[in-house]
């Protein structure tokens, strides 16, 4: 047997005739029996070499056609067979709302489908292994799909089209709402039908499966139904908490739902459908929720609810803004809280009793205060930065522990904080009155790493706050009055404050205050030069210490309040004076006794007491001195004595006759001071303590009159700055528009206070006026002028 082949297309010669004819009826009857018992599994009673011949002589001897065709009716045949006596019967017999019954039916009928794939496919798998050489010769010639791919479109034709196809579709459907509904269903009879569906092409021209052309936009439909109606229903039966956690468990279902059964394909589309229904029209809902939303969940650390929050919102475009702008509101109104609650009332405002000082050292006594506006203020500064630095941590914590430090979540957290920091035009103030406290007598007998904690927690409040140079007002005057009156509980931790505003503000900002250490090292070295002096010298009979402060570093009023020294105190201060302008030529002293205070020794009827007083009490004290006993002193004959103003003798004749420790008796009794009381020494008293110190109202807290002082000197001092600013610039630039200048110092000034344009405008204005510079013609820019 012999058969030419030529390039081009292939053509079949039929063998030359050496014997008895082949006769092709036959080989067909044969060769279709022994199929028909493939179809039975009887594949192993046959012979494939015999099968293979018998294909093989059919389409050499041009039977190819019919051989074709032949196989694909028996397909037909056996495909309706297996329709017959395996799928149909497991049709459901209906919805009777048992969903055990329900779920048993539609897992029998997928098994179904699945079982004659499996039976087909092993079928065909064995007719394309014996007609290997007509797939290879006439349906090339003849363009028909090879038997493989033909008994898969079969199988599409004869089981997968309606009505079979519909009852599938539903069983699938129907077990997908069985298990949202929480019940438990065969997942791998539902996988093995979806990968038949997956493997089966809906038409010839569109390779697209029949699952993703048919199935899935059923599977779509019904998400989209099932999940509208599931965020209504959620919204009206949940807190935020249980939806969180219900949303969070649907999504990870449908996830692992399509990992398991369904098509990874399906699962983008899936996750839009939740997100559509479950996140982007409620999440905002959600949030607000009173109770249990955002707020809630805060208040009560509820940290795996804030982070599934998170979670959730970060699915979604909307969701972060929603989130950051539900949480900026959250800190704002807390933070207004805690302005509204510190509100200094006007209590505060009106002059104080005689408080006793916050210091009490061993073996000195210390006067109890009365209640006080001052005292109350000062409580609500300091109550009012510890709330701030509460709220901070907490708002820290959520942000570390549930919203993986999100950037963009910690400038809305930095953006909120800023706000209501800066709303409380008194924050400067209590910043500083908080830092006073804790270095003065807050860390006593803390570590040093406490120590630095308690600085960091406070210079994070300080970052928030725009106006840097009030602060740096206040921080200086409290600093003073430690560094004074000896009062800071360690030079470390005032100096680790220093570095720490350095590194916050630049040096620029700290210079000043570390002038004022410097000016106390450099006094305690005088002081020492100066006991030598006198050592060699005759000395006077009063000791002093004395603190030179330079005028521009240290916060003193150009209006300090001054008083007529005894002889005694006065020889000592022209001593120490004629010393240290012998060694400074060029310098100018002046006095402020206002700062100091003194240590004597009081002699009373019983014992004698050691009395630690400010200077101004004790020039009170020494006018009665050579005064008879019994006699007395009016009002204004101590005022004419000492020179001091009214507001100031009242205060120290307050400490001296009205509080615990009465060194004075006042005629007529009281707890006010009046113009026309009169005093005299109290040769009685009497105390169990040989130390005592009389404290004076040293008010932490300034006064209505006070703060508006502050405010005056500070706007003054932004005129020179910001006029300082603009000539620096323009001293670089030469040359500017009026929105490039503005904009420029803007950005340089902000470091120590935010100017308003206006300002920056007049400030300009009054350059032109002195020449430094000039308007251009166009009226829109500057020169400078040298």
């Amino acid at each position: 047997m012999a058969s030419a082949v030529r390039r081009g297309k292939t053509k079949i010669k039929p063998p030359r005739k050496h014997g008895p004819e082949v006769s092709v009826d036959d080989t067909w009857q044969r060769l279709s029996a022994n199929i028909r018992e493939i179809f039975k599994h009887n594949a192993a009673n046959l012979s494939f070499e015999e099968n293979h011949r018998f294909a093989y002589n059919m389409v050499l001897y041009r039977s190819g056609e019919m051989l074709y065709k032949g196989v694909c009716d028996l397909v037909v045949q056996n495909l309706d067979h297996l329709a017959k006596s395996e799928v149909i019967p497991a049709f459901p017999t209906g919805r009777t709302g048992d969903r055990m019954q329900e779920t048993q039916e539609d897992e029998t009928l997928l098994k179904a489908l699945r079982r004659i794939w499996d039976d087909h496919i092993s079928s065909m798998s064995k007719l394309r292994d014996i007609l290997k050489y007509m797939d290879r010769v006439y349906t090339k010639a003849a363009d028909v799909p090879e038997i493989w791919d033909a008994g898969v479109k079969l199988f599409c034709k004869n089981i997968i089209d309606p009505p079979i196809s519909d009852h599938v579709f539903s069983a699938i459907l129907s077990q997908i709402k069985i298990e949202r509904d929480g019940y438990v269903i065969n997942r791998s009879a539902m996988k093995e039908c979806v990968d038949v569906l997956l493997q089966l092409a809906s038409s010839d021209d569109d390779k697209t499966s029949i699952y993703r052309q048919d199935l899935e936009p059923e599977i779509l439909r019904e998400s989209e139904a099932f999940y509208q109606a599931e965020g209504e229903r959620l919204l009206e039966t949940c807190d935020a908490p249980e939806y969180l956690r219900r949303v969070d468990s649907r999504f990870d279902s449908e996830e692992s739902r399509t990992h398991h059964y369904l098509s990874s394909q399906t699962s983008t589309p899936l996750r839009r459908i939740l997100e559509n229904n479950l996140l982007k029209p409620n999440l905002s809902t959600v949030i607000d929720m009173p109770n249990s939303g955002l707020d809630a969940m805060v208040d009560t650390d509820k940290m795996d609810d804030l982070a599934r929050l998170y979670k959730l919102c970060i699915m979604i475009p909307t969701g972060s803004p929603c989130l950051r702008k539900a949480l900026k509101a959250s800190i704002t109104r807390r933070g207004n809280e805690i302005n509204t609650v510190s509100t200094v009332t006007d209590s505060a405002d009106k002059p104080v009793d005689v408080v006793g000082d916050d210091d009490d050292g061993k073996g000195l006594g210390k006067a109890k205060p009365r209640p006080a506006g001052g005292a109350q203020t000062l409580a609500l500064a300091l109550k009012w930065v510890q709330d701030v630095l509460d709220l901070k941590d907490k708002f820290d914590q959520v942000w570390k522990r549930s919203f993986q430090s999100d950037r963009d979540l910690e400038s809305a957290l930095n953006e909120a904080f800023s706000s209501f920091i800066n709303r409380n035009e008194k924050s400067p103030e209590f910043i500083s009155l908080f830092i006073d406290e804790n270095l003065k007598k807050g860390l006593k007998g803390k570590t040093d790493t406490e120590v630095d904690a308690v600085l960091d927690k406070t210079i994070t409040v300080f970052q928030y706050i725009t106006e840097k140079d009030v602060f740096e007002r206040y921080y200086k005057g409290h600093l003073a009055k430690r560094l004074l009156l000896g009062r800071s509980v360690s030079d470390d931790a005032e100096r680790g404050m220093l570095a720490k505003l350095k590194v916050e503000c630049g040096f620029q900002f700290t210079q000043k205050l570390e002038g004022m250490f410097h000016d106390m090292k450099i006094s305690s070295d005088h002081m020492q030069e100066y006991q030598t002096h006198l050592a060699k010298t005759v000395a006077p009979d009063v000791d002093i210490s004395v603190i030179v402060m330079t005028a521009t570093f240290w916060p003193m009023s150009q209006t300090m309040p001054t008083c007529t020294l005894p002889e005694d105190l006065l020889k000592s201060c022209q001593s120490f004076e004629r010393f240290y302008l012998s060694k400074h030529s060029g310098r100018r002293l002046t006095w402020q006794p206002s700062m100091g205070n003194a240590d004597v020794r009081v002699k009373f009827d019983k014992r004698k007491h050691d009395l630690n007083v400010s200077t101004f009490a004790l020039v009170i004290l020494l006018l009665f001195e050579d005064l008879p006993d019994g006699e007395i002193l009016t009002y204004d004959e101590i005022k004419t004595a000492t020179s001091i103003d009214d507001s100031e003798l009242q205060r120290h004749l307050q400490s001296l006759a009205c509080a615990k420790f009465k060194i004075l008796k006042k005629h007529p009794p009281g707890r006010d001071v009046n113009m026309d009381d009169s005093f005299s020494f109290n040769n009685e008293f009497t105390s169990s303590l040989q130390k005592i110190k009389i404290s004076t109202v040293v008010s932490k807290v300034e006064t209505g009159s006070e703060r508006k002082e502050t405010r005056d000197r500070v706007d003054e001092e932004r005129r020179h700055q910001t006029e300082a600013c603009i000539v620096r610039i323009m001293k670089d630039r030469k040359h500017m528009t009026h929105t490039d200048l503005v904009h420029e110092a803007t950005r340089q000034l902000s470091s120590r206070f935010h100017p308003n344009p206006n300002d920056i405008k007049k400030r300009i204005e009054g350059l032109i006026d002195r020449d430094y510079l000039e308007r251009c013609d166009d009226r829109k820019s500057y020169n400078y002028l040298a």
